[in-house]
């Protein structure tokens, strides 16, 4: 047809190709540098890296061109050009931009070399797009593998409490926005269970999350956090009671232990074990609420042995009662013997029921705990259970250092 130069052959394309592919590539980097405003505002080294990308990319469609039976080979070609830093810097949105520009490019330049040459380039950009995705999801993989593994060490580090000089840095890798008060939930592990869903409810109630899975055993550490779209109904920071209700069925059956809140991440490891021990001797109360706060059963933990429960125990309950009125001791250790009867007490003490009733008032508002309910009763009572113990045992030692040696 007059006008219209006739396409070349094969051999003549390829020829021409690599004649012009340094061109090309000068263009590439122009164009990219006048569209992308985040191409330009890369530091040097990095925008070099960018460029070679490209380069290779137009090196690597002559070579296919020249074999189609290559293409397995595309995505090695290509990004083994890059240093690995920059998989994370430049994000897979940006490098599909990068292989639009290349080709638009190339394109323009093939525009009179043929209608074959033309689908030759649209074919190649489509498996090149498709090897970029291949290597982004490679990536992500491999460090979504990674994180979880650190994220695992991490937990097991706080269950333990064995912190180290590096658990700081490990928690930031983590990408870790918790900040303030943190505790500790154990539960089981769900047959079926959902990490990601388990994340997107913790973030949606205003706490970030790290997640251990021991066998049967799931841990989680909750640290308050700043939600992204915060609700009229997260105005202010839920209680860990209630995160632990709404979190509850993501957990398996059984019991679900919550320890008490902590300050920071750091003292993480004293929630952990009041969570751990209250899981271990859940199933002595019958009635557990699911969940239960380890604070709850800390009559359980003391007779198991628990040396933290028997210490809580004795310095949130006896030590403050002690401190402020030896009527308040008395008249708690005269109501839980007389099965919390208020006319057996008063007749014991010599006192009106009504003072019985005003100094078990000041009970409660000393240490928190309702003597009147029958699971405070309990506790109350093996607080000071330990609490004499604990007190005769130092009367003893006290009273023999002062005895005079022979």
């Amino acid at each position: 047809m007059p006008g219209t130069r006739a396409p070349m052959d094969k051999t003549a394309t390829l020829v021409w190709l690599r004649r012009v592919s340094g061109d090309l590539a000068t263009a590439t980097n122009k164009r990219l540098e006048e569209t992308l405003p985040w191409y330009a505002e890369m530091p040097p080294a990095r925008r070099s890296a960018v460029g070679l990308v490209a380069q290779a990319g137009i090196t690597s469609f002559i070579q296919w061109y020249d074999d189609p039976d290559s293409t397995p080979w595309i995505a090695a070609d290509i990004f083994a050009a890059a240093p690995r830093e920059l998989l994370r810097s430049v994000s897979l949105t940006q490098t599909l931009q990068l292989i639009r520009a290349t080709v638009e490019v190339t394109e323009e330049r093939i525009a009179d070399k043929g209608e074959h040459l033309r689908e030759a380039i649209l074919l190649y950009s489509r498996e090149v797009a498709f090897a970029a995705a291949d290597v982004y999801a490679r990536a992500a993989e491999a460090r979504g593998l990674w994180d979880a593994r650190l994220e695992a060490l991490v937990v097991d580090s706080i269950l333990t409490g064995e912190a180290d000089e590096e658990l700081p840095s490990r928690i930031a890798a983590l990408g870790w926005h918790g900040h303030g008060e943190v505790a500790v939930l154990v539960g089981t592990t769900p047959p079926l269970f959902d990490v990601d869903q388990l994340r997107r409810t913790a973030r949606k109630l205003g706490v970030d999350v790290l997640i251990g899975v021991q066998g049967s055993r799931l841990v989680l550490v909750l640290g308050r956090a700043d939600p992204p779209n915060r609700t009229d109904e997260l105005a202010a920071d839920l209680p860990f009671p209630e995160i632990a209700k709404r979190l509850e069925p993501g957990f398996g059956a059984g019991h679900l232990v919550l320890g008490p809140p902590v300050p920071a991440l750091v003292d993480a490891s004293q929630s952990a074990r009041a969570a751990l021990g209250g899981f271990a001797v859940a199933r002595a109360w019958r009635h557990a609420p699911r969940p239960v706060e380890a604070d709850d059963l800390l009559p359980e933990r003391a007779l198991a042995g628990d040396p933290l429960a028997k210490q809580t125990l004795v310095d949130r309950i006896y030590r403050p009662l002690q401190a402020h009125s030896a009527d308040l001791v008395t008249t708690l250790w005269s109501y839980l013997d007389n099965g919390r009867s208020l006319e057996a007490t008063a007749r014991e003490l010599f006192v009106h029921p009504n003072t019985v009733r005003y100094r078990l008032k000041r009970v409660s508002e000393v240490i928190g705990w309702d003597a009147t309910g029958p699971r405070e009763a309990l506790i109350l009572q093996t607080a000071l259970i330990l609490g004499s113990m604990g007190t005769d045992a130092t009367r003893r030692r006290t009273s023999s250092a002062r005895r005079p040696h022979h």
